[in-house]
């Protein structure tokens, strides 16, 4: 048994906000309540003045695995997780080879049986990602995908993605879409703006992304399919994607901490690390996601984490791959950027990083209550820290140097202590 002594324990479900005691045993939680400590405790955890909430959730991340195992594979995913406070993370299809067959899907989901969080898996939506065949979904369901996405690249044929919907709706699972209309882009990864103009790049409009999200706002609308519009990144997508929920789309939508932290400006000083798909845009934009955040429109906070090895990162601006790691920055930076900043408060901070994302995928996770899995992050909300190191196998970040409100103390996974910042002492 372990006892948790003393936390500020949040539960966005039920809307608890209370110094609490909790009592694990076997993977789950026994108790919740005031307790003394005592012998029969295997381990008691000294919780005050930190936050004990469900384990975090991420609905995008992206683990390398198999195929492209030298930037992460699903091991060292599963410690930069844990290290970030999740407990449970849903990979990407855009493997090599591509999760669009069950021999590649069931070799994954066995090698992940094992690992220190709860690793799910999507599959594609269309062969090979080709955006001109469906997968077969009801096969790839039943072997262990718990949704469809082809992340990474955006579906052009409207025609297959009204069927993807009505197939995916047929079968009660999300489908979840990458925005971006290559016709309508120059460069990939760099806001069409100053800063590309003063690089003397084309970049990436925000309309690329908007047309896509508006079309597949309607479709959603029109087949009654659940969606997900991954990394929103501009402020009309935003106002499209109000507009559709208030019109009866079941549309979620979900921003990334670097998206909500940073803007096109970052290029100029970090290079090819602040280089994603979709670009960091401008202020503007900016404080339309957060507002979108704060407004419920943007229901998700995910990281896309997207591990890239020094090498390629190294390339000059045109060349260089697009992504950033961002397990294990993206708690400190919601608390950082949103919450001590007055945008939105730490039980909606969790919200969207707990009960949203499990709720997209209908997961019996995110939230803490008695007899439920031993899921769970604790956190030092005040404590400040400098990004300097990763669990993860790779380094491609704009945020390393920077310091950051939000140390994960804590993570505990089925019961079991898979991170402890302890364990970073004693390494330095």
């Amino acid at each position: 048994m372990i006892l948790i002594k003393d936390g500020r324990v949040i539960d966005p479900q039920t809307g608890l906000d209370e110094t609490l005691d909790l009592v694990i045993q076997d993977g789950v939680i026994k108790e919740i309540g005031k307790f003394q400590e005592s012998d029969s405790y295997e381990k008691v955890i000294h919780a005050k003045g930190n936050v004990v909430a469900p384990g975090l959730v991420d609905v995008h991340v992206h683990f390398r695995d198999p195929g492209f195992t030298y930037k992460e594979d699903v091991e060292t995913g599963a410690r930069a997780a844990a290290a970030g406070g999740y407990t449970t993370v849903i990979c990407m299809a855009n493997t090599r080879p591509v999760v669009d067959n069950v021999e590649t899907l069931e070799d994954l989901r066995k090698r992940e049986e094992n690992l220190p969080v709860h690793v799910y898996n999507t599959a594609a939506v269309t062969m090979g990602l080709q955006g001109k065949e469906l997968t077969d979904m009801p096969k790839l369901l039943q072997a262990g995908a718990i949704g469809f996405t082809d992340d990474g690249i955006p579906i052009k044929d409207e025609k297959l993605v009204l069927a993807a919907m009505k197939a995916a709706k047929e079968l009660d699972v999300p489908i979840s879409f990458h925005e971006e209309d290559p016709d309508l882009i120059g460069n990939s990864g760099i806001n069409s703006g100053k800063v590309a103009k003063q690089l003397g790049l084309e970049g990436a409009p925000a309309l690329a992304e908007e047309v896509l999200v508006a079309r597949d706002c309607l479709l959603a609308l029109r087949t009654g399919a659940k969606i997900n519009i991954q990394h929103v990144s501009s402020e009309v997508s935003v106002q499209i994607i109000r507009l559709m929920k208030k019109m009866g789309a079941n549309v979620f939508a979900e921003v990334t901490p670097q998206h909500f932290s940073l803007t096109e400006e970052a290029m100029l000083e970090k290079g090819t690390l602040a280089k994603v798909n979709p670009p960091l845009r401008t202020e503007r934009d900016r404080y339309a996601l957060i507002r979108g955040l704060k407004e419920d429109v943007l229901d998700i906070i995910a990281t896309d984490h997207a591990p890239h090895s020094n090498e390629e990162k190294a390339k000059e601006l045109k060349s260089a791959p697009s992504g950033m790691i961002g397990l294990e920055t993206a708690l400190a930076l919601g608390i950082t950027n949103l919450v001590r900043k007055g945008h939105i408060t730490l039980p909606h901070l969790l919200k969207k990083m707990t009960m949203n994302p499990a709720g997209l995928y209908g997961l019996d996770c995110g939230c803490i209550k008695k007899g439920g899995s031993a899921d769970l992050v604790i956190f030092n909300e005040r404590e400040k820290w400098r990004v300097e190191k990763f669990q993860s196998k790779s380094a491609n970040s704009p945020f390393i140097g920077e310091e950051l409100y939000g140390k994960v103390k804590h993570t505990i996974c089925r019961g079991q202590i898979v991170y402890t910042d302890e364990e970073e002492k004693n390494e330095s």
